[in-house]
C-alpha cells in the first residue's frame, strides 16, 4: 500500500476526515522527516520505516482529546506530536519547544515549507522557559515518567492547564508514584490503526510550583 493509502486508511479507521490539503501536508511532513532524519538525528531507521503508524497515526489518534486554544509540545524533537496535531487541528496555536538547536532548525524548515501559520518552533530549555499567559495544554511523548513530565512543566501550569502524556502500556506504577500536586483526571486507552502496541493518553492537572 502506498503512503497515501496507508495514511488515508488509518485516519478513516480513527473517524478522522482531514481533507485533501491536510493529507498532503502530512505526507509532505513524512517526506521532510525521511529526507533530513539522518542529518538532524530525528528518528531511528526502524521508526522511519514505520513512521505512519508509529508516529503519524499515533499522534492523530489523540487529536480528538486535545482541548482547543494554545498548546505546547514539550520536547518536540522531530515535531511529534505537535506537527500532526497542528495540521489536523488548525485552530490550535502550537508551540514546538526543544532544547536541541538542529532539531528546532528542522522544525522551522517544516513550518515554512508546509505553511503552518499556527506553529511556532522555539529553541529553549523547558525548565527555563516561561511564556505568558500560561498555555491551555501541554503535551509530550518525550518524558520517561509522568512525574518527570509534571515536574518539568510545573512552572508553566495554571489551574485550567491540562497536561497530556502519551504513553504505551497503562502506567500504573507511575500513577501510583505521583505526588498530591499532580492529579490524574483521566486515562484513555488509545487504539492506533496499523500499530500492534498498547497506547494510553494520561490527562493530568497540576498545581503551580
Amino acid at each position: 500500500m502506498s503512503d497515501a493509502g496507508a495514511l488515508r486508511a488509518g485516519l478513516c479507521d480513527l473517524d478522522i476526515e482531514p481533507g485533501e490539503r491536510a493529507l498532503e501536508k502530512l505526507l509532505a511532513y513524512l517526506e521532510l522527516v525521511r529526507r533530513w532524519s539522518r542529518a538532524y538525528n530525528l528518528v531511528s531507521p526502524g521508526d522511519l520505516e514505520q513512521f505512519i503508524p508509529r508516529h503519524l497515526l499515533d499522534c492523530a489518534a489523540v487529536a480528538p482529546f486535545v482541548p482547543g486554544g494554545t498548546l505546547i509540545d514539550a520536547g518536540s524533537g522531530a515535531g511529534l506530536p505537535g506537527v500532526p496535531l497542528a495540521i489536523l487541528r488548525p485552530e490550535l496555536r502550537c508551540t514546538l519547544l526543544d532544547s536541541v538547536g538542529k532539531k528546532v532548525r528542522f522544525l522551522r524548515h517544516v513550518q515554512r515549507t508546509l505553511g503552518l501559520d499556527n506553529v511556532t518552533p522555539v529553541h529553549h530549555r523547558l525548565e527555563q522557559w516561561a511564556p505568558e499567559p500560561p498555555p491551555d495544554t501541554i503535551i509530550s511523548r518525550a518524558f520517561k515518567s509522568l512525574l518527570d513530565f509534571g515536574t518539568a512543566v510545573r512552572h508553566l501550569v495554571a489551574p485550567e492547564t491540562r497536561l497530556l502524556a502519551m504513553k504505551g502500556r497503562y502506567p500504573e506504577a507511575e500513577i501510583t508514584a505521583l505526588p498530591e500536586w499532580l492529579k490524574v483526571l483521566e486515562v484513555k486507552k488509545i487504539d492506533v490503526p496499523q500499530l500492534q502496541a498498547e497506547r494510553h493518553l494520561v490527562i493530568m492537572a497540576g498545581s503551580v510550583g
